[in-house]
């Protein structure tokens, strides 16, 4: 390929002096045909409209030009583009045990509550020491209360499932 690169190639637009290429079908600041100009004339009206000449099909013969504001076409291509960027899902933890007192679950629930108005999703644990294997029913009051509280903004993904120490319950936001 020549030094010459069509716009298409480089990813931007010719506006006002950069468009050499003569006659051009214009388009008006308000969606109207004007016909096939001059790229002087063109350049005129754009001017007395106090706008910019836009080379939108440079591939058309004539190319295709549009009178508009430049700066506010950018922006909002630039806007158009970043609406289709999704939220990438996290997924956080929250760990209590079942010896947890009840203020601490609430500061958890509450952070667990923001992880998922965020739009990720939380894995609550229960991990056991020592002796507290002989009582995994006081671990599952425990994660049911969590879950009870987290209901109204969440819904149980994987149910509570015993794996060896731990208890383990996903949720995701409604």
């Amino acid at each position: 390929m020549g030094k010459w690169k069509t716009p298409e190639v480089t990813g931007k637009q010719r506006i006002n002096e950069q468009i050499r290429v003569t006659p051009v079908r214009v388009i008006g600041a308000d969606g109207a045909q004007l016909g096939i100009l001059a790229t002087d004339e063109a350049m005129r009206q754009a001017r007395a409209a106090e706008l910019d000449l836009v080379e939108v099909a440079p591939t058309e013969r004539p190319p295709v030009c549009r009178i508009m504001d430049y700066g506010k076409f950018k922006y909002q291509q630039t806007k158009r583009q970043h609406k289709g960027h999704a939220h990438q899902v996290k997924i956080k933890e929250i760990r209590v045990r079942p010896k947890t007192g009840d203020h601490d679950i609430d500061v958890k629930v509450n952070k667990a509550r923001e992880f998922l108005s965020h739009k990720d999703k939380v894995i609550v644990t229960v991990i056991f020491r020592g002796r507290e294997m002989a009582h995994i029913e006081e671990g599952r009051k425990v994660i049911d209360d969590v879950l009870a509280q987290l209901n109204d903004v969440s819904k149980v993904e994987a149910p509570p499932v015993h794996h060896g120490r731990r208890m383990v319950c996903t949720l995701a936001p409604k």
